[in-house]
């Protein structure tokens, strides 16, 4: 199990943090006008890491293996 995190907008994301996670949540506050009293949560799910702004702004790594494209619609 993997636990979450909280980090004000703006500050230095805490080491939990993945460093492929890092640009995305730079560019959400570059293009946020006013992050002030805002919060960043990291969570995880399914072992991906998910950053949520409070504002509902969302974070998340691209599934590396295919996509929607390559989805035969086969879970086993």
């Amino acid at each position: 199990m993997q636990l979450g995190t909280r980090w004000a907008f703006g500050d230095e994301p805490p080491r939990s943090v993945p460093m492929e996670l890092r640009p995305g949540i730079a560019a959400a506050e570059s293009g946020t006008p006013d992050g002030a009293g805002r919060h960043w949560t990291l969570t995880w799910l399914e072992g991906r890491p998910i950053a949520e702004l409070d504002d509902g702004t969302v974070v998340t790594l691209e599934h590396s293996s295919g996509g929607a494209a390559d989805d035969d619609g086969d879970d086993w």
